[in-house]
């Protein structure tokens, strides 16, 4: 029988001690405040956990499935309230977006990322219930904003989480409430850990027009590597792409490299993408093409970060406003219109992951 209830959360009530809020089966979800002051709130089933941040940009904090940590390795040890996106970044996803996304140009205006990555919410909520897939519990909220004679949208992000599964549903509508259009820049950034010797599996085909390597180094980036060293590797990668696909820890990926994906879906709309583990489980995110068309594979091993974005889905390219403008690449939402982007992550156990692979082969070969 399928059934949902809706509990509005309110700030009194996370406190230092975590307390479980409600449980749901095989599922329960808790809520505390770190040390910082940020709020937190964790979504425990019976294989692992994830922690998201209700109010400050609904982002998932940390998560860990089969005692496995899949988030990216950073300086951050907790969340710090800030709207800065780079004095913040650790987590395994960051909304990014909606008025502007990318790396900013010396002309640009916007901030990194946009004003969603630490967005502060004005309501965040649970959703208990079961629909056919099980007994869930979902976090999801709202966050409007307004600028006087420029944008009045809300977003509407919510992850789904199952009982028994350790695959997660992410979604996030928006929706332009000005009678007039409004541009529309949107990426989600989903920050897995690097296994070294890992394998990366996805249904693109793999040649240098559809994985096709970025060789600029982005000005935010102040690593010091050995720049002939990555030059190198990136001239490589410029005609053989597949380079990259088994993530050696003696690979230069310091501070990061990046590619535009050509991705092909299955019947249902979706791309598959996986890090195949050395013992078989398998990082795994799934994204609709047709919703984000642009799949960006984001690789950064510094010292003191380790992150995979195996595909950071999105309605344009990384360069900012005015770079993604001057090539087409900015969405439009009509006035009362609303958009829905929707993905799905976590882990797959080697049994589910070598299925994934059959999968991915068949679309490859399908589309051929």
């Amino acid at each position: 029988m399928s059934y949902s209830v809706t509990i509005n959360l309110d700030k009194c009530f996370f406190t230092p001690k975590e307390k479980i809020l409600v449980k749901n089966y095989g599922i329960c979800a808790s809520v505390f405040l770190f040390d910082s002051g940020v709020y937190g709130l964790r979504i425990t089933n019976e294989l692992g956990n994830m922690v998201l941040l209700p109010y400050q940009g609904q982002q998932i904090w940390s998560l860990s499935f089969y005692g496995r940590d899949l988030e990216m390795k950073s300086m951050f040890t907790e969340p710090v309230a800030t709207n800065e996106f780079l004095k913040n970044y650790g987590g395994f996803l960051v909304h990014c977006g909606a008025t502007a996304m990318g790396v900013p140009s010396e002309k640009d205006k916007h901030p990194q990322h946009g004003e969603l990555p630490n967005a502060q919410y004005q309501k965040a909520y649970l959703e208990v219930g079961c629909d056919d897939k099980g007994h869930y519990i979902a976090l999801g909220g709202q966050y409007h904003h307004m600028v006087a004679f420029n944008y009045n949208y809300i977003a509407e992000p919510l992850v789904k989480v199952y009982e028994n599964s350790s695959v997660f549903d992410i979604s996030i509508k928006i929706t332009n409430f000005r009678k007039t259009a409004m541009e529309l820049m949107y990426l989600m950034h989903v920050n897995f850990r690097p296994v070294d010797d890992g394998t990366l599996v996805y249904s693109a085909d793999c040649n240098p027009k559809d994985v096709r390597v970025h060789a600029d180094i982005p000005s935010h980036i102040k690593s010091n590597p050995d720049i002939a060293k990555l030059v190198d590797f990136l001239e490589k990668l410029k005609t053989n792409p597949e380079l990259h696909h088994t993530l050696s820890p003696d690979l230069i990926f310091d501070p990061e490299i990046l590619f535009t994906i050509n991705y092909k879906a299955d019947d249902d709309g979706y791309a598959h993408s996986m890090l195949v583990h050395p013992d078989g489980y398998a990082s795994y995110i799934s994204h609709k093409p047709s919703e984000l068309p642009y799949g960006l594979r984001w690789i950064s091993r510094t010292k003191d970060e380790d992150a995979l974005g195996i595909v950071l889905p999105a309605t344009a390219e990384h360069k900012g406003y005015l770079a993604e403008k001057e090539k087409g690449n900015i969405k439009i939402i009509k006035g009362g219109e609303k958009v829905e982007f929707h993905v799905k992550a976590g882990l797959l156990t080697p049994d589910e992951a070598e299925k994934m692979r059959n999968k991915i082969n068949g679309i490859l070969q399908k589309k051929a």
